[in-house]
């Protein structure tokens, strides 16, 4: 390859980089995944660790093993990319911070009980909900508060918006669970629920392959737990948001429930449209269209909603509002469009809501009908929900045994929550950190080298001066070392 400088050609050989250079494997002192350190600081400042310990402490037995270390562990492991428990052994490189790492038997020993036991759930479920009660406060007290959710323009200051959706985990072998999907796939059928808020995994059942989605019952376990895990000084305003997979009698009716004199819940759900809501839809006057607006507050060129309450009888023996929201159809809706829908040039899509006509208090244009369809159709984000839990241990169960693989899905969970607490506690203004998937978080973070040297009988994590993301790295860590310890 020619370079010219200066008015001359020089010759560069471009593949000359490794001109003597050599590779030896008796390096001594250094550590991979280096980020492992702010993960497990994070569960440890936290009290996840201690907390999870007790728990276990409860069935009695004297374990070699902390199972809230091997369970704490397990989750860091998971948010470093394992993928299965054997993979544990990645964290045996770092013994001299963190101690040896469990065996993959010890770790399927800490996570067969969970599976075994209700009780011990619902244990670990309180223990949980202890700890995000003392990381919520924490988050509310940084510099840049509590991330209440944004839509259409407007902050939702003071609401919790719960996503519930189900998906897919493909088995690629015979395991203990595992059947034939809707899909015409073979694996399992969870059904989870994530605060939007925060990004964290609230709540999570595992189910077989053959589980439906329309699952009264499923749904209401799942929105309880979920609910458990809110601070009761978060819990006074709630927003659920679903699916048509939610528009059951027995759910719908669960949520009106769940108001009471100190606590308001709205939600909003997807609605499977009948002959029906097409003939309500019929009756619209097109002056009843109002424009949409996008996520970031803008008018939505082609798409409009309307009040369809007054002409749909569903909605009365319902009891709930419907709002109806047409777009044009794309090419792929094409074969799929109804008469209706052919005759009049438009696709349709229904939502139910228990929100009234005055909106939301406090939050202006909240009763405007585009705003409660912006806010719903940001629901489409539980997909990135499940994107990223399934990159961090949930895009394949690994152990043939149901309840092995129950525990395995509780401390993935685990592990979106430290991921979700580290950047909510260390990165919080850290603009491209703050909200990075676990992909962008292990390139930056999580899988830095580092050397660790001893002095006056002191240990020092040295990591890279010139590593882009440095400064991200040791902010992240004075933070969570001044963390308060929980009371």
């Amino acid at each position: 390859m020619n370079i010219a400088q200066n008015g001359r050609t020089f010759r560069v050989n471009a593949t000359a980089w490794d001109r003597r250079l050599s590779v030896r494997g008796d390096g001594k002192g250094l550590v991979g995944h280096a980020g492992a350190v702010l993960l497990r600081k994070c569960a440890d400042q936290t009290g996840l660790t201690g907390a999870l310990g007790g728990v276990f402490a409860r069935l009695g037995g004297s374990p070699v093993w902390d199972r809230g270390v091997v369970l704490v562990q397990l989750a860091v492991a998971i948010a470093l990319g394992a993928t299965s428990m054997r993979q544990i052994a990645l964290l045996a490189h770092q013994e001299q911070l963190f101690g040896a790492p469990p065996s993959d038997s010890t770790v399927r020993r800490a996570l067969e009980p969970v599976g075994q036991s209700d009780q011990l759930q619902a244990w670990i479920a309180r223990a949980r909900a202890r700890v995000r009660r003392h990381v919520w406060q924490l988050v509310a007290a940084t510099e840049t508060g509590f991330p209440w959710l944004q839509v259409a323009g407007k902050v939702l200051t003071g609401w919790i918006v719960i996503d519930l959706d189900a998906t897919l985990i493909t088995a690629h072998s015979g395991k203990q669970g595992a059947s034939a999907t809707f899909k015409k796939g073979y694996g399992f059928h969870p059904l989870a629920a994530w605060c939007a808020n925060t990004h964290e995994s609230l709540a999570m059942l595992l189910r077989t392959g053959s589980a439906g989605s329309n699952t009264a019952l499923d749904h209401v376990r799942v929105l309880t737990e979920a609910i458990r895990q809110i601070p009761d000084s978060f819990r006074a305003k709630i927003w659920i948001r679903i699916d048509g997979a939610g528009a059951t009698h027995e759910l719908v009716e669960h949520m009106k429930g769940l108001n009471t004199t100190r606590r308001t819940v709205r939600f909003t759900v997807g609605w499977k449209i009948t002959g029906a809501d097409e003939t309500a839809i019929a009756k619209l006057p097109e002056t009843a269209w109002q424009a949409a607006i996008r996520q970031d507050g803008k008018v939505h060129a082609h798409a409009q909603v309307a009040e369809l309450t007054g002409l749909d009888e569903r909605a009365r023996l319902w009891g709930v509002r419907l709002l109806v929201r047409r777009v044009r159809p794309s090419a792929r809706d094409a074969a799929q469009l109804t008469n209706l829908e052919k005759k009049t040039g438009f696709k349709y899509a229904i939502i139910a809501t228990n929100l009234g006509p005055s909106g939301l208090r406090g939050i202006p244009g909240s009763h405007q009908l585009a705003f409660i369809d912006a806010v719903h159709r940001d629901h489409a984000e539980v997909e990135d929900r499940v994107r990223t839990n399934k990159a961090m241990g949930l895009r394949n169960l690994p152990s043939k045994t149901w309840n092995v693989n129950v525990g395995w899905m509780l401390v993935a969970n685990l592990a979106a929550d430290l991921d979700a607490w580290t950047r909510l506690l260390g990165l919080h203004d850290d603009p491209e950190l703050a909200r990075a998937e676990p992909q962008t978080l292990r390139y930056c973070l999580w899988h830095l080298p580092a050397r660790l040297v001893c002095h006056a009988r002191r240990r020092i994590l040295k990591i890279s001066a010139t590593w882009p993301w440095k400064n991200a790295f040791l902010i992240c860590w004075q933070r969570l070392c001044v963390l308060p310890a929980p009371l």
